[in-house]
């Protein structure tokens, strides 16, 4: 009996334990994250919504008619916007702090990825160099 269990026990941490995404309809999304997309991709369509449950956390990951990937918490921030390498993000994405930095220190790139993490911010230029901020926007380092 005790190894039956044990072994029901396994199966229930198995389980628990993986990831649960599932397409779902744009309807489904918090209200915040439907704004961002309409206030910073006017002329962009949601082809894909994906709702992914990892252990306590929900997400929602957006990819628009443009290629573009947002990531969204479960209450509508976004976290992440994946661009195409070679297209600029529009500057509205971007904490003003880091845009002012790049706009400062390396005028002759763009920024094509950002990502805000629990400790910092990184954005990828269009020369495929990343710079790390911290959350306040302060210039951390560059990772190549």
């Amino acid at each position: 009996m005790k190894a039956l269990s044990i072994y029901f026990l396994l199966i229930l941490l198995a389980v628990s334990g993986c990831d649960n995404e599932k397409v779902v309809d744009e309807t489904n999304l918090p209200p915040q994250a439907s704004e961002f997309i309409e206030a910073h991709f006017p002329n962009a369509r949601i082809a894909r919504v994906v709702r992914d449950r990892d252990d306590l956390l929900t997400s929602f990951d957006v990819i628009l008619d443009n290629q573009v990937e947002l990531e969204f918490d479960k209450q509508g921030e976004c976290f992440s916007v994946d661009g195409n390498a070679n297209d600029k993000l529009p500057d509205s994405v971007i904490p003003l702090k880091i845009l002012e930095y790049v706009q400062k220190n390396h005028s002759d790139k763009f920024i094509t990825d950002w990502e805000k993490n629990k400790t910092t911010q990184e954005v990828s230029l269009s020369d495929n160099k990343e710079l790390v901020f911290n959350l306040s926007g302060t210039f951390l380092r560059i990772d190549d």
